[in-house]
């Protein structure tokens, strides 16, 4: 029987070809750091002022920066896309990972263009059941988020802390049923993706953190995201958000590097890994 930490061979392989159908690269071109994303913008905006080409596959969008070690993947939308990138990049030798995503905000003092660092997330979407018993909370890795944190206290970024709710259900604004539940959750934010990564990475010993952008405030009439709002969303906050997810992974190594509580140990074993220079 395999230890907790060895990997079975034909897994790991078909890991990697998996990775290299739907990313159209090489495993070994990805990085010791890893930003993922739900957002093509993203990528293309990394690309750009990096000076790096972007590559595609079947379903993924990534780029990747060598002088920085950091590579940025677009993993498209949903529960179901959060658990396989975290099935098939834990078997990469990446030490920090970090999700850049968005959400919709559920507290009226929040603004679109605030920062929702969160904690844990509610397990709305089904997908994480096939990690764990529903009883099993979804949590972020604590070494990410205080990295996350600490690099907001120091640019003096506006956020908030809490957890949120991860749904399926894209089309929610107008199910008076499923608004009412969600209210009784007490949720500071709702998306699509986290409580799947959270249980996957603690499933893969994957070491994930995520920052949240809120990009509408659903539950207020006038707060829907429409196309004209996003536009403005991703044309005033895409630069912020990725620097912040590229110095968030150079904390995140120093703090590794330092064996500060909070990581896997497949994060301290001293492996060569490129750190950001920022």
């Amino acid at each position: 029987m395999m230890g907790p930490m060895e990997r079975n061979p034909q897994e790991a392989e078909i890991a990697r070809q998996t990775l290299e159908r739907y990313s159209g690269c090489s495993a070994g071109e990805f990085q010791g750091n890893l930003i993922l994303t739900n957002f093509p913008r993203y990528v293309e905006y990394f690309a750009q002022t990096r000076k790096v080409p972007i590559l595609e596959g079947s379903m993924f969008k990534v780029a990747h920066c060598p002088a920085e070690g950091v590579s940025i993947l677009d993993f498209k939308i949903g529960s179901p896309a959060a658990a396989l990138v975290v099935d098939i990049c834990s078997f990469l030798p990446i030490r920090a990972s970090v999700l850049l995503g968005m959400c919709g905000g559920l507290r009226r003092r929040y603004q679109v263009g605030d920062y929702l660092v969160p904690v844990a997330s509610i397990r709305g979407e089904g997908t994480s059941d096939f990690y764990f018993p529903i009883e099993v909370p979804a949590l972020a890795n604590f070494l990410m988020q205080r990295a996350v944190t600490e690099v907001l206290d120091r640019e003096k970024a506006n956020y908030h802390i809490g957890i949120t709710y991860t749904t399926n259900m894209r089309f929610w604004e107008f199910n008076e049923e499923f608004k009412n539940r969600l209210k009784a959750t007490k949720a500071q934010g709702i998306e699509m993706e986290c409580a799947t990564l959270f249980a996957a990475s603690y499933k893969r010993k994957y070491t994930l953190g995520a920052l949240l952008l809120v990009s509408d405030l659903p539950l207020n009439a006038d707060g829907i995201k429409t196309k004209q709002s996003s536009s403005f969303v991703y044309d005033n906050y895409t630069a912020d958000h990725v620097e912040k997810g590229i110095k968030i992974l150079q904390r995140a190594r120093e703090m590794q590097s330092k064996h500060i509580k909070g990581a896997y140990h497949r994060n301290l074993n001293g492996e060569a890994v490129p750190t950001p220079q920022v």
